[in-house]
């Protein structure tokens, strides 16, 4: 299969709706990360983005609309008081709310689930695709599955050149990881998985909120997940990535030690930092995170795709406080480590 990659314009928006109308995918940029897209109502469509991707079977996908009218004969019921505060307050946005889903979805997309996961992205091509679509677009992020994802159209071209026939460019995400998880299917919402939309905002808009324990541990054994991102390993670089936590100078400390061991091991060592920490590593080769977690968030997938074209077979990496954004960065970050976390105090 040829890819081609084309700027977002009226006509390349055009051509990917009949696309995506006559069942085929389409990978466009979103306000979060690019996702890889189908016709949500179509069940062949969806399992070819199952295909492209290497996708587990029982990760389920996100439907996203372009209306909030649209949302209605996706769900069973009206949506709760707390849903329909956040869908006020927060749509168009990086939010995705479960609710019990109609049948008109189809079972591929909610891997068996009874709910499904709906989104009302700001992204302006995002929307516009979904008009020219005529149809709700069941979209994972646009990458191979495990892959880290990916924030602009070069790196969904370098995962799916040869998978998908086309590539919409829109530039890079703005806010680069994965939208906010809730489900709303109970009496208080439930995060299942954080992004943009912080536990401290939903809060504030519904009185209160809860987060899901597997946030920040992995699956267990036979436990399926109810949201994407849930899986065990995700966002993953080839390198193997181990996450240090700790005070400041202990962390950098035992991030030197590290990098040193591996490099002395033969390996090809990297440290992912925060701008403020990386005079602590002298001439050891590190890569910026940025100067906070809103920063680290946009930069996080690209700096992981980074090590791996560095070469970069031992990966270190700071970690930061769970509060605000950092809940998502921490999320994405101990994933892509594969939940190898030390503490540079012990």
């Amino acid at each position: 299969m040829q890819t081609e990659l084309l700027p977002v314009n009226d006509e390349s928006l055009s051509r990917a709706g009949e696309l995506i109308r006559a069942g085929g995918l389409v990978a466009f940029p979103t306000e979060t990360v690019y996702g890889l897209g189908a016709n949500a109502l179509d069940a062949d469509a969806v399992r070819r983005i199952f295909e492209a991707k290497g996708r587990p079977g029982d990760n389920p996908l996100i439907v996203h609309i372009s209306r909030v009218d649209q949302l209605s004969p996706l769900i069973t019921g009206a949506p709760s008081p707390a849903a329909r505060a956040l869908m006020d307050a927060c749509w168009p946005g990086p939010m995705t709310l479960i609710f019990p889903k109609s049948p008109a979805v189809p079972a591929e997309v909610t891997a068996g689930l009874d709910t499904v996961a709906v989104r009302f992205p700001v992204h302006p091509a995002a929307r516009s695709l979904i008009e020219a679509a005529r149809r709700p677009i069941a979209a994972p992020s646009a990458n191979r599955s495990g892959r880290p994802s990916p924030t602009t159209a070069a790196h969904v071209l370098e995962d799916m050149d040869g998978r998908v026939p086309l590539i919409l460019d829109g530039g890079a995400c703005a806010v680069g990881l994965e939208s906010t998880v809730i489900d709303v299917t109970g009496d208080t919402p439930r995060i299942l998985r954080p992004g943009g939309v912080t536990p401290e905002r939903i809060a504030e808009i519904c009185g209160g909120v809860t987060v899901d324990d597997a946030v920040l541990r992995p699956l267990r054994e036979g436990e399926r997940p109810r949201s994407p991102g849930m899986k065990y390993r995700h966002y993953a670089p080839t390198g193997a990535l181990t996450i240090v936590q700790g005070g400041a100078d202990a962390v950098a400390g035992k991030i030197r030690m590290l990098y040193d061991a591996a490099l002395a091991g033969g390996k090809s060592p990297l440290i992912l930092a925060l701008d403020g920490h990386i005079d602590a590593y002298g001439d050891r080769r590190c890569l910026s995170l940025g100067a906070d977690a809103e920063a680290m968030a946009r930069s996080m997938f690209a700096r992981l795709r980074d090590a791996d074209a560095l070469g970069a077979d031992a990966i270190f990496s700071e970690a930061i406080p769970t509060d605000g954004m950092g809940l998502a960065v921490m999320n994405r970050l101990e994933r892509a480590a594969g939940f190898n976390i030390l503490e540079a105090d012990g």
